[in-house]
């Protein structure tokens, strides 16, 4: 069986919306983008790598779809690769083509259907951003594991990862390190 990794950069009040540029989301009036980027440093990247190095395939929302893929292939960089060559499946009831190669558009019920790729065996399933596919998936019980990409930074506003009235579950701190620039990688798992 596969697991389901979520992955996903945090302020300390739980803010995820447009940790990479200023206009990468601005819903909501949103005036933080980009707050991210200046905690990245040499031992981000390296953490980032090796937290994905299990990864089969990527799950992504249709934003984090449209948005990140074009991104790095402007941008290049150490995660271009990989995004390119991994097996994407996308939650979207808008998205009828997806130009990105190895792309796969979830039919029907996201929740089904993550529960289908989860039942084959293989490498994780890894979530990136996507906050609204990522609440789905909690809500439905499918998060087998959470790395949190925790930034010493407190915005106040934004679209946060547990939303008030969120599913309830009980985890397991398995891994944790953090870099100069004071981001923490915690890895919690399901309790047993």
């Amino acid at each position: 069986m596969s697991k389901i990794v979520l992955f996903t950069s945090l302020t300390l009040d739980g803010v995820m919306q447009a940790p990479g540029r200023p206009d990468e989301d601005t819903r909501g009036g949103f005036k933080h983008g980009g707050w991210a980027t200046p905690y990245a440093d040499e031992a981000f990247g390296r953490l980032a790598s090796e937290g994905m190095a299990n990864t089969g395939a990527l799950l992504l929302g249709r934003r984090t779809y449209e948005d990140i893929l074009p991104f790095w292939n402007e941008a290049g960089g150490p995660f271009k690769g990989m995004l390119n060559n991994t097996p994407k499946y996308v939650a979207s009831t808008k998205l009828r083509e997806l130009p990105w190669a190895n792309s796969t558009l979830l039919e029907g019920d996201v929740a089904k259907a993550v529960a289908g790729l989860r039942k084959k065996a293989g490498k994780d399933i890894l979530v990136l951003g996507s906050g609204k596919l990522a609440q789905t998936l909690m809500s439905a019980d499918l998060v087998d594991a959470y790395v949190l990409l925790i930034h010493p930074l407190i915005l106040g506003s934004g679209s946060r990862l547990f939303p008030a009235g969120g599913p309830t579950n009980r985890l397991k701190l398995s891994d944790t390190t953090s870099t100069k620039t004071g981001v923490v990688f915690a890895t919690y798992g399901r309790e047993s």
